[in-house]
């Protein structure tokens, strides 16, 4: 093993739902917090350290269908533009069982269980392993005790219905709060490391 640390990011309501009740494209409740101070600090602290972008196919898809013209954009946030350079030029390993080969540069699709994928990624060298919002990758991760750290954003409101990232039958696990950031509209950034 090479010490590489695998880490996660993701939005949560104050119901622990990642999306709203109209399903994955329903982020009312998730949006707004995204382009706050807090929400764009977050963000810049999500990649410190990582090298290594660990993503299901239909983010993947999101992401490299958005993030590369930010990265080009010289209007936008230097945070937002920080993220998308990195995005741009980290190793990306995308989970797929329908993708035979990447459309997008510096990566490689995998047709794998996450847990093993990731094991495979902590022999290699590298940085860190950061799974943002892939909620299907980050569940698996959890299911498997293979997080070190989790970044969440809470957002300041109760769904009602939609997906939760925590689930009933996930092994118990202790983590430390190591960083918190409160926002204007009443998000919060947390930053957790795996108690081990």
């Amino acid at each position: 093993m090479t010490g590489r640390k695998v880490t996660a990011n993701i939005s949560l309501t104050l119901d622990g739902r990642y999306n709203g009740p109209g399903g994955p494209a329903d982020l009312g409740a998730i949006v707004p917090y995204a382009t706050t101070e807090v929400g764009r600090n977050h963000l810049s602290r999500i990649t410190d350290g990582a090298t290594t972008a660990l993503l299901g196919r239909l983010n993947a898809q999101g992401f490299m269908g958005f993030w590369p013209s930010v990265a080009e954009d010289g209007n936008a946030d230097p945070r937002d533009r920080g993220y998308a350079k990195w995005l741009v030029d980290a190793e990306k390993v995308v989970l797929s069982t329908t993708l035979t080969e990447a459309p997008w540069d510096r990566t490689r699709v995998v047709n794998a269980p996450t847990a093993d994928v990731v094991a495979g990624l902590k022999t290699e060298a590298g940085g860190d392993i950061l799974v943002n919002n892939s909620a299907s990758v980050i569940k698996a991760l959890l299911a498997a005790d293979l997080l070190d750290r989790l970044y969440l954003i809470q957002c300041p409101e109760i769904a009602g219905g939609g997906a939760r990232l925590f689930e009933d039958g996930l092994p118990g696990s202790k983590w430390t709060l190591t960083h918190l950031e409160t926002g204007e509209l009443g998000e919060i950034a947390m930053i957790y490391d795996r108690t081990r």
